[in-house]
């Protein structure tokens, strides 16, 4: 069963869903990874509080660019309301596999700055 979510894994890294900056988005926010490198940024376009596009861009290994196209998808139509509610245990889920602490950061990297954007952090944090 492992290896089925390893080939999904493997796919939205090689083939990432809603790659790319949104130009203009109405909520953005980057962060990275300083143990790994990763970078991940994320772009969404609002319309009543409700996702209509996201999209997320940046660079770093298979688990958190696979977190991040999986999460894009997730987040497409989803009220932030919802998007809110997403959970670590939600990204786990969908990845299926076993992830060390190291890989744990990386997997829910694209978690952090989904939900930053979502609360409109964005704005606080640069201050």
């Amino acid at each position: 069963m492992e290896s089925i979510y390893r080939e999904q894994i493997l796919d939205h890294y090689k083939y990432p869903r809603h790659k790319g900056q949104l130009d203009p988005a109405d909520r953005s926010f980057a962060a990275d990874n300083p143990l790994c490198g990763d970078r991940i940024r994320i772009d969404m376009r609002l319309e009543d509080e409700r996702v209509i596009e996201a999209n997320f861009s940046g660079d770093g290994c298979a688990i958190s660019q696979a977190a991040a196209s999986m999460l894009m998808e997730l987040v497409q139509g989803k009220t932030l309301a919802e998007v809110r509610q997403i959970s670590r245990e939600d990204v786990l889920e969908m990845l299926g596999i076993e992830l060390s602490a190291a890989r744990l950061k990386c997997a829910l990297l694209s978690l952090k700055v989904l939900k930053v954007g979502a609360y409109g952090l964005q704005e606080w944090v640069e201050d």
